[in-house]
């Protein structure tokens, strides 16, 4: 399982879950309800509600939604000399009476959508006082989740006995995440989950590039290096009391996990026990400590190694890119092996054939991966090259003068080649390297990671290059802009423009491109053959081989482009020119159609 965390094995032992439903995440930045991500979450808790799972819901909200209704009513009902005046804050109890039923009416609207009944269940501190409505109300929920009803929680702040803003904290329960923990308890859930608008608990604000998310809280531990920020716009307690929440519900036998409602299939990805928010168990100060370096201590040991690496001599470096081709060829059996692992994991988990085909490490391409890194080694050293030379005054010369960037981070896709190029790219250059391959090819990764720094010698240092294993610390990474100098993630512009968002890291991202290829009339067709064969033939799943072939008018009847067509028509392609489609019939059995071959043949003018 992808991203798993071994501490929530017990996952796949819940039945009974109960979700608490903050206002931060019902509602958008302007006070009105998010209506797409409460129709994501309905969809996810009537996808467990059908696979079995009893599931209990408390939700947040009816203040701010009929705040909203009241503003709009009172801002209809005003002249305009009124709206001079200075506007007095709406009565919370009035808001929560006028925007309950409307939070109500909407979850039943959407349920019903579903083909799934939900039910209405509102209650105040003060009903906990009585035994007797405690064992009806726990007979109650057992009713409803046996016709599989979707019980809805939420305090009946129209009558609740204390006053705004809710400060007064000495009744059973003082806010939702209170209720959602005191009725985890009641109910013996097996799960209780605090949506709310982060990713989980930090161990400070959010905002600050120096918080980590906590994974696992042990209150021995953090309890007292945690600086909590400013509660969310919305609701009432903020991080601090779910928190709170959380420590009561977990020391009662019951996990919690506090993790964001805002992201997509976040309660799917809790129950598969993957490692996402944060998780609350009484056992948890029981638990090993993980063993797994931080991603912060691995940005900077290799931003520590990479200063080492630039204080050798050209020679020096290129002596470990030699000895890096060496050990490739050294170990070809055991990469290969490790590579035919994960296209056996793939084929099983039915992914497309192009994928697979990236995927694959063809017999002689670890050979040609070493003869590509020792050419790379034999190369002009990039380091210290003077690039402009300018004289400001006289005897004063300014330099322009290559350097190493640092430490990069570098998101890439399925191919393992791409690792072995980009790690000797980054040793030629003396950059500090962290890693992040597609999960397809994890073994590849791993071995190829492993056989290439243990290549390095002692006094730099193996952890020159950090291998990422999860998107979670990719996260994590994202907020060390202290220690990391360069983003580059290779995929689709989404990726992209996702990370560019999420960091203060510079970001080298790609645009839009095209793959082609064009023939001139004045143009060596030997050559021009060679060039196209390789752009297509070569490495066909790869992203950046040939799409399109654009070729001169004055070439399109000469022998030269007929013989780079029969070249092509060996290899089991399909041509289309202009609008019509000719369809090549193989004579190279173990080549595959290759369907995004394009050939243009464009009237130049």
């Amino acid at each position: 399982m992808a991203g798993a965390d071994p501490n929530r094995s017990f996952m796949k032992d819940v039945k009974r879950i109960i979700i608490k439903v903050g206002t931060a995440v019902i509602t958008r930045n302007d006070g009105r309800l998010a209506l797409g991500r409460i129709g994501a979450l309905c969809e996810q808790v009537k996808d467990l509600n059908a696979q079995g799972y009893e599931v209990i819901m408390v939700t947040s909200g009816a203040v701010g939604v009929g705040r909203q209704r009241l503003r709009y009513r009172k801002l209809v009902n005003s002249s305009f000399a009124d709206l001079q005046k200075p506007q007095m804050e709406l009565d919370g109890k009035a808001c929560a009476a006028v925007g309950q039923s409307g939070l109500m009416a909407l979850y039943d609207m959407l349920f019903t959508q579903l083909d799934v009944s939900s039910s209405q269940l509102l209650v105040t501190d003060s009903d906990f006082d009585n035994s007797n409505f405690r064992e009806r109300l726990r007979e109650t929920v057992e009713s409803l989740l046996e016709l599989r009803v979707i019980p809805i929680f939420n305090e009946n702040d129209a009558i609740s006995t204390r006053k705004a803003p809710y400060e007064d904290s000495s009744g059973i329960f003082w806010d939702n995440d209170s209720l959602a923990g005191l009725l985890a308890l009641e109910l013996k859930a097996d799960l209780l989950v605090l949506l709310s608008d982060v990713d989980g608990l930090y161990s400070g604000p959010p905002s600050e590039p120096s918080s980590k998310l906590i994974h696992t809280y042990i209150k021995e531990k953090h309890y007292h290096e945690i600086t909590f920020g400013d509660k969310s716009r919305v609701g009432r307690g903020g991080m601090t009391a779910k928190v709170q929440a959380a420590v009561w519900a977990s020391t009662g036998g019951v996990p919690v996990v506090i993790t964001s409602g805002c992201a997509s299939q976040s309660l799917v990805k809790v129950l598969r026990g993957e490692k996402i928010g944060t998780l609350f168990h009484k056992n948890a100060s029981l638990w090993e400590p993980s063993k797994e370096t931080s991603v912060r201590e691995m940005a900077v040991a290799a931003r520590d190694c990479s200063r080492r690496l630039q204080n050798l001599s050209s020679e020096e470096r290129k002596k470990i890119l030699l000895d890096v081709a060496d050990a490739l060829e050294a170990n070809e059996d055991l990469i290969r092996s490790e590579n035919e692992a994960d296209l056996a994991a793939a084929h099983e988990a039915g992914y497309e054939s192009a994928l697979v085909s990236r995927l694959t490490l063809k017999p002689g391409k670890i050979a040609s991966l070493a003869k590509s890194v020792r050419t790379l080694a034999n190369m002009e050293d990039p380091i210290n090259e003077i690039l402009k030379r300018t004289e400001v005054a006289d005897g004063l010369v300014l330099e322009k003068t290559s350097c190493p960037l640092g430490v990069l981070l570098i998101i890439f896709e399925s191919r393992p080649d791409a690792l072995v190029q980009i790690a000797s790219l980054a040793i030629r250059s003396g950059n500090g390297l962290l890693l992040k391959g597609g999960k397809e090819a994890m073994r590849s990764n791993a071995i190829l990671h492993k056989v290439i720094t243990n290549a390095i010698p002692d006094n730099v240092g193996e952890k020159l290059i950090g291998l990422i294993t999860t998107r979670d610390e990719i996260a994590d990474l994202l907020k060390h802009d202290d220690v990391i100098d360069l983003v580059i993630p290779r995929g689709s512009n989404k990726l992209v423009a996702q990370i560019k968002s999420s960091t203060k890291i510079p970001v080298l991202g790609h645009a839009d491109g095209v793959c082609h290829v064009y023939i001139d009339k004045s143009a060596d067709m030997d050559m021009a053959k060679r060039i196209v064969m390789d752009a297509k033939i070569d490495y066909p799943a790869a992203c950046n081989a040939m799409e399109t072939l654009l070729v001169h008018k004055d070439l399109m009847k000469t022998p030269e482009l007929n013989d780079i067509l029969v070249a092509l028509k060996t290899a089991e392609l399909i041509f289309i020119v202009g609008l019509l489609r000719i369809k090549y019939w193989a004579t190279q059995k173990q080549i595959h159609y290759i369907w995004s071959t394009v050939l243009w043949l464009a009237q130049l003018r």
